[in-house]
């Protein structure tokens, strides 16, 4: 059984990866192309900081370490939950019908039947540059600890942010349409995790780290190596916890699935 889900699962991206890359120049257009629609934001921003010597004390690098988690947890995610970004139009269109038709998990299909490619490489490769250049100008000395601390500490960023990809599916099932709940509680929160969430209201900050916690994405895991001053708002903790989080977010998130399922009506085409 385990021989055959591995195979399957590598079938499933051999397929995927060649749909995504059949035309090679057009894959590496489309993927530099979103590279440079998300490097072009951060250069503005680079810009508009450099007028700042710093930030509630936090640096235009040590920002950019910020984002850089950001785009490396998200260039990951993608390549797992793409079926999940993208489910409501598989709901709408009736295609989610043809998932349950088959032998195989529902959830297992939606996450191994596609994967966006060009937003991996685009937002990956922005991600680790950006972490490259970062790490290097905030004078992070790397050893075994820290290098297994961020290892984990991107998984479990990975699977904070599929936590609200499969809940906001979910939805689904019961609304339909979720675009604008996506827009409110992903999107603009992601916005808001390119900064230290001590510059926003006390309200915000009590969103990104209970509500949709992207402070574990990328906050507080960089407090572990910064050490910022703002790091005393917040129990000390919440600085090796973001795996737990991640794990505790997507069980949750996955019982709501599987609950909500067995409620699914067609939606036609």
């Amino acid at each position: 059984m385990k021989s055959d889900f591995f195979s399957l699962t590598a079938l499933y991206t051999k397929m995927i990866f060649r749909s995504w890359f059949q035309y090679k120049v057009d894959a590496i257009l489309r993927s530099f192309a979103v590279f440079m629609r998300e490097a072009t934001a951060i250069i503005v921003i680079y810009f508009t900081l450099l007028k700042f010597d710093s930030l509630n004390g936090w640096n235009i690098y040590e920002m950019l370490f910020l984002f850089s988690l950001v785009y490396v947890t998200y260039g990951i995610l993608i390549i797992f939950f793409t079926g999940l970004r993208d489910f409501g139009q598989t709901v709408r269109t009736g295609g989610f019908d043809r998932y349950l038709l088959r032998p195989r998990g529902v959830l297992y299909q939606l996450i191994f039947s596609n994967a966006d490619w060009f937003a991996a490489v685009g937002h990956g490769g922005l991600g680790i540059l950006l972490f490259i250049l970062s790490a290097a100008k905030i004078g992070v000395v790397w050893t075994p600890l820290r290098i297994v601390y961020y290892v984990f500490t991107i998984a479990g960023g990975v699977l904070i942010q599929g936590a609200i990809f499969l809940f906001l599916a979910t939805l689904n099932i019961y609304l339909l349409e979720t675009n604008t709940l996506k827009e409110v509680f992903y999107w603009n929160m992601r916005k808001f995790a390119g900064y230290p969430i001590s510059i926003f209201h006390k309200a915000i900050q009590f969103c990104m780290t209970f509500i949709v916690p992207f402070a574990f994405v990328n906050y507080f895991p960089a407090q572990f190596l910064l050490r910022k001053d703002d790091l005393s708002c917040y129990p000390s903790f919440f600085m090796y916890i973001t795996p737990l989080v991640g794990l505790v977010m997507y069980i949750l998130a996955y019982l709501f699935w599987n609950f909500s399922i067995k409620y699914y009506k067609s939606s036609g085409n």
